[in-house]
């Protein structure tokens, strides 16, 4: 087994104080550990936005080369998947920039599956974001199309335009 550098009791103190200051997770009771430059970050949280804030704040960290993932998602009772999916949707409706008429959620073992087209990424980064926000999700993955919007009349006119003065 590896032995831990002066330099990586340094990097876990650090980890450890960033995890311990960071209102989101500072409830958690996380422990960090470092060697040879790895960070692993244990302990149970309660969403999945909790736990993917965990790994960006050891990933942020100058010296740390990677970042073993030991967290669980965990909720203090029981939910059911009516319970999961019901929140995913409170999720998706409450962030203004997702569109459920476009982007739909299906849960299965606390996998939510987001699906359908959006014209924009940024709205399907959102969509993610608020579908890990839900107790219960630990894992989101993405079947959801990006197309460009369609073109109006105003877009064909100046397009066609342009073509007539070349």
């Amino acid at each position: 087994m590896a032995e831990r550098s002066g330099q990586d009791e340094e990097l876990r103190r650090k980890l450890q104080a960033r995890l311990e200051q960071d209102p989101g997770l500072s409830s958690y009771g996380l422990k960090a550990d470092v060697v040879e430059g790895e960070a692993q970050i244990t302990g149970a949280v309660d969403v999945l936005a909790e736990k993917e804030q965990a790994l960006r704040v050891a990933r942020g960290i100058g010296g740390i080369r990677g970042v073993s993932d030991g967290i669980a998602v965990s909720t203090d009772r029981n939910i059911t998947e009516g319970d999961v999916a019901a929140e995913v949707m409170e999720e998706l409706r409450a962030d203004p920039q997702v569109n459920t008429e476009r982007i739909r959620a299906k849960t299965s073992g606390g996998t939510v599956i987001l699906a359908g087209q959006e014209e924009d990424r940024v709205a399907l980064e959102a969509a993610k974001e608020a579908a890990a926000r839900a107790r219960g999700v630990t894992q989101v993955l993405s079947q959801v199309r990006i197309h460009p919007p369609e073109p109006d009349l105003a877009d064909i006119f100046h397009g066609q335009v342009n073509n007539d003065h070349e």
